[in-house]
């Protein structure tokens, strides 16, 4: 075995006296036969130093795909045990949550061989739930959605998991902050970093934490198995890139949509899957809206529920690279539903067919084409932002939908004119935007009323026999 693969093996195995001696001091491992490989480790080397650190206070920025939250609910399990005290995982929404259980589960299940190999009784005082684990002297361990009342009712030590999308961040931190203070409490916080306008970025000068920021290609460079290039390549954009994957702060100042008015109207209770209880109820009142794509965007389906003077998402379909008779029975199997009261559809380019075909099958008044021009365009767009600074929309907290309406750049050309832009990207082209801004039009007016739209012989494809 080379030096090299000793000094990387040193750092992945948690033993007893793992943090006390240099690689030099130990003794080398016995030579493995040249027809057996090495083991492979289970921690990487920043994973190592991660747990072991004795720090009250941490603060991680680190890239997607490293690790966050597996190597920090182990740092919660051991400190844990170790100070006999509750932990508590703060997560943006019910399914990070559950995730961060499955984390511990499998912490646990590990511990409890290693304890039954060594002869000691850990396993039976555990006991593993959905949502909590019981370990031995009465310490638990909680994953719970994150929101302000959550984070006073407890005394623990915390892990907050992306702690850049949770969406009362603010209320959040001045909840837990006392708390910690007042007792021996510690705190972890990891995240991906999400613009600058949070508390996440806030607490990257405060003092009182350990700071450690964590690059893709740092983690590469220390053993994570990961093509930095293929992963660049495929997200195809390189501002995207540099804030998901080498961890720096988006300065937001060209977004349409800020970060924290995204996070802000993100909701961890909506699924992006289809409400099919609210649609089958005739009572109900939904709008979609329908971006068309084909090879290079998505078609997106986005349903608004209104709720008073709010918007709730109620589903939100997408289709990627799908055939027209696909992207035609999806807009068929919404619009079945007599509680979609409308639904406005984008008639530029290829989606001319689907709009006249659907306009003529089930009238006017339920289906308004749009062609998107400058005008319409800026129209659609700001009346997304206005409700969305006023509290009124609820968006799933979904990351390809963050990232997605972050996309959008509002410019301002030479001449005067208001042009809308959005960098391709494996997210998409700011479709799930447009869908969304197209559903909140249906909602505003009846066909015919609100912003202009273009109808003419051109649209007509169904009578003339081309579909």
């Amino acid at each position: 075995m080379s030096s090299a693969a000793h000094e990387r093996q040193e750092c992945y195995t948690m033993g007893p006296d793992s943090e006390h001696y240099s690689p030099a001091e130990r003794a080398p491992p016995a030579a493995a036969p040249p027809d057996v490989p090495p083991r492979r480790p289970r921690l990487l080397p920043y994973q190592h130093r991660a747990i072991c650190r004795p720090d009250r206070f941490t603060w991680n920025n680190w890239s997607r795909q490293t690790g966050k939250s597996f190597t920090f609910t182990l740092r919660r399990v051991i400190h844990g045990l170790q100070r006999r005290r509750n932990q508590i995982l703060l997560s943006a929404g019910e399914r990070q949550a559950r995730e961060l259980m499955l984390n511990v589960r499998k912490h646990c299940f590990l511990l409890a061989v290693a304890c039954e190999l060594r002869g000691l009784p850990f396993a039976s005082g555990m006991t593993l739930r959905r949502a909590e684990a019981r370990l031995p002297n009465n310490v638990r361990i909680l994953a719970l959605p994150a929101n302000p009342m959550t984070a006073r009712g407890f005394t623990a030590d915390v892990f907050l998991d992306e702690f850049a999308m949770h969406r009362d961040d603010r209320e959040i931190w001045a909840a837990l902050l006392p708390a910690l203070l007042r007792g021996d409490g510690e705190l972890d916080i990891a995240s991906t970093p999400r613009g600058r306008g949070n508390v996440f970025h806030r607490l990257a000068d405060n003092p009182r934490f350990v700071r450690t920021t964590l690059t893709l290609p740092q983690a590469i460079a220390q053993g994570l198995q990961a093509d930095e290039a293929a992963i660049r390549d495929a997200l195809a954009d390189e501002a995207l890139y540099r804030q998901e994957f080498l961890c720096e702060f988006d300065a937001d100042d060209e977004a349409f949509l800020r970060h924290e008015l995204i996070v802000a109207c993100a909701d961890p209770g909506l699924a992006c899957r289809p409400d099919e209880r609210r649609l089958a109820d005739a009572t109900s009142e939904i709008f979609a809206g329908v971006d068309v794509g084909r090879v290079r965007d998505l078609t997106v389906i986005w349903l608004w529920q209104r709720d008073a003077d709010a918007f709730v998402t109620r589903g939100v379909v997408e289709l990627d690279g799908a055939p027209f008779d696909r992207q035609r029975q999806a807009l068929h199997e919404v619009l079945r539903h007599r509680s979609v009261r409308r639904l406005c559809i984008d008639a530029t380019g290829i989606g001319r067919q689907l709009a006249e075909e659907a306009a003529q099958h089930y009238g006017a008044h339920r289906v308004e084409p749009i062609v998107f021009t400058p005008a319409v365009q800026s129209e659609l767009a700001s009346r997304l932002r206005v409700l969305a600074e006023r509290g009124r929309l609820f968006i799933p907290a979904d990351e390809r939908i963050h990232n997605d309406w972050h996309a959008l750049r509002r410019h301002v050309t030479s001449a005067g004119h208001v042009r809308y832009r959005a960098t391709r990207s494996a997210f998409g082209h700011a479709d799930r935007f447009w869908a969304a801004a197209l559903g909140l039009h249906a909602a505003d007016a009846p066909a015919g009323a609100g912003i202009a739209y273009e109808s003419d012989a051109s649209l007509d494809f169904a009578r003339i026999g081309t579909w």
